[in-house]
């Protein structure tokens, strides 16, 4: 990866205060991740939020997306919008997580250059890593090895996108950034059986357990890979952070700087939901990378960290859960 130097100095960390009344545009601003990052922003005073649903706005069709652009000419940009899904959608729609995020992300990209975007935060995964990388992951281990087999395809758009915003800095010079999250969580989040995330899933399986009264709960794996989450709303914060102290073409990762093992993990969710009965793992099935644990220092060290621990964050996703399970995608 490049290792240009920020344009603004020495350090990357300097980029400076956003406007608040500036025409805002979260990409995504309904999933998980947009809408705890609007959620942020409109807390921080900004006015100028601008968000479209899906149904208003196909980010795969670029001549809507330059339409959407050039009418409302966004100064910031958050670009939170994607296809994503757990292991088994990931595994099993590899054309459609590939093409679909190429698609999205090189339209906002493309338009919001042409359009004067000033500032801009592409958010991919901890995905894009190697999947035998050094533990804890460095920034620096990008297109160092070989991907996760079962996400490859979803790992290898996002890593287009950086070097998109690596492409844009380089021609037109312009403070655009890059950040990598570890796995998210909390309100909002996407419970269905088929295309949600493990922490999700496992919550779903583990209520509907407790309240069917049902004698075990049956996970895929082996249930010793290590996994670190990290709150959406921690995310957000982190986003602001990002827009408004870096300046530097390297990615940043966001995470909490700890991580437990599946089993671990859904030993807390049992006992947040209160199902007392037997977990059993189908070894039959994929774990998935090993262990995925980020290094954090970058972030640290400029002053950010996540605020949120795992058990409260559990409890609280448990919570909008149960409000909402009645309404949610299946």
């Amino acid at each position: 990866m490049t290792n240009e130097a920020s344009p603004s100095g020495d350090s990357p960390f300097t980029s400076g205060p956003l406007e608040r009344d500036a025409t805002f545009y979260v990409a995504g601003h309904g999933g998980l991740v947009g809408s705890a990052i609007w959620r942020r922003l409109h807390a921080e005073g900004f006015t100028g939020l601008v968000g479209r649903r899906s149904t208003e706005l196909d980010l795969k069709d670029r001549d809507r997306v330059f339409e959407f652009f050039a009418e409302t000419k966004p100064t910031y940009v958050i670009l939170a919008a994607a296809k994503v899904g757990g292991i088994l959608a990931n595994s099993t729609y590899p054309v459609d997580f590939f093409s679909d995020n190429i698609q999205i992300q090189t339209n906002v990209l493309d338009a919001a250059l042409k359009y004067g975007t000033e500032r801009l935060l592409f958010l991919g995964s901890s995905c894009i890593y190697p999947k035998f990388a050094p533990q804890p992951i460095r920034e620096d281990a990008l297109l160092t090895g070989h991907l996760e087999p079962t996400n490859d395809a979803y790992a290898i758009a996002k890593i287009a996108g950086i070097l998109h915003i690596q492409a844009v800095r380089r021609q037109y010079g312009l403070p655009w950034i890059s950040a990598m999250p570890t796995n998210l969580y909390g309100p909002g989040d996407n419970f269905s059986p088929n295309g949600s995330h493990v922490l999700p899933a496992l919550i779903r399986r583990y209520d509907e357990a407790a309240v069917t009264g049902a004698s075990s709960v049956m996970n895929w794996g082996t249930g010793t890979p290590r996994r670190e989450f990290l709150h959406v709303d921690d995310l957000a914060d982190a986003a602001l952070f990002l827009m408004e102290h870096y300046d530097a073409p390297e990615q940043v990762n966001v995470g909490t700087g700890v991580d437990l093992t599946i089993s671990e993990i859904a030993q807390t969710i049992a006992a947040v939901v209160g199902y007392e009965g037997e977990t059993v793992w189908d070894t039959s099935k994929p774990d998935g990378t090993p262990q995925k644990l980020l290094d954090v220092s970058k972030l640290a060290e400029a002053g950010w960290t996540a605020k949120i621990n795992l058990e409260d964050g559990i409890r609280s996703t448990v919570d909008w859960y149960r409000e909402h399970v009645g309404a949610l995608r299946e």
